[in-house]
């Protein structure tokens, strides 16, 4: 595993090869702002870098990842709402056109959601991960009534009912849900496999994800 010395590698490729080709693009963002059209709501897994997959430029895509890539509900109640906040600055002041919500293949926090084996284990201080997978409480019942709590298929169900979770949830902000409505905002599910590298996209109409050409 790269330790920071191997990271400075990296960063000296980046500066040799990658920042000369794109030098015109990072100094049009640094004089004009981002303007990105599209967010992306990913997951944190070392695995799943959106900006990788997508091959993006810099600017293109504003992005949030967190465990699961899971959106909370729509809440007024004090504390630090991170993920909302993500959510307010890019609809509000960046004004983007998409949300794409996109977990992923052999997700830990989808899995520990449908397992609950974090329920059997000692917490950190905060317990900040298990209230976080508890978003998932829902979604996780008729996963688990149809599939159990074991095996690829109850864990790509699972994956799949976070994906559907974090689009309702998107959906009771109110100014989301206005612009959708709009026509001025259009909400995406999609799920990377990291096994073979495909990306499937939700069909909303049918409830199923299919797999990008």
């Amino acid at each position: 595993m790269p330790e920071f010395a191997e990271l400075l590698k990296g960063y000296q490729r980046f500066r040799e090869e990658i920042y000369p080709r794109q030098k015109a693009r990072f100094e049009e963002t640094a004089i004009e702002g981002q303007h990105p059209k599209l967010m992306v709501i990913g997951c944190s897994d070392s695995r799943v870098d959106p900006a990788q997959i997508f091959d993006v430029d810099p600017g293109d895509i504003f992005v949030v990842r967190n465990v699961a890539a899971l959106v909370p509900p729509f809440e007024t109640s004090p504390g630090l709402h991170g993920v909302s906040a993500a959510v307010e600055f890019a609809v509000q002041m960046l004004e983007v056109k998409q949300i794409v919500v996109m977990g992923h293949g052999r997700c830990g926090g989808c899995k520990a959601a449908l397992d609950q084996h974090f329920e059997k284990m000692p917490l950190g201080e905060g317990g900040f991960v298990a209230h976080w997978i508890h978003l998932l409480d829902d979604a996780r019942k008729p996963v688990a009534e149809k599939y159990g709590t074991s095996g690829r298929k109850a864990e790509m169900a699972m994956e799949f009912a976070a994906i559907r979770q974090s689009l309702a949830n998107l959906r009771t902000f109110p100014w989301v849900f206005d612009k959708e409505q709009a026509g001025d905002l259009k909400l995406r599910g999609a799920h990377f496999s990291i096994m073979d590298g495909v990306l499937y996209s939700l069909d909303e109409d049918t409830g199923e994800f299919l797999p990008e050409d």
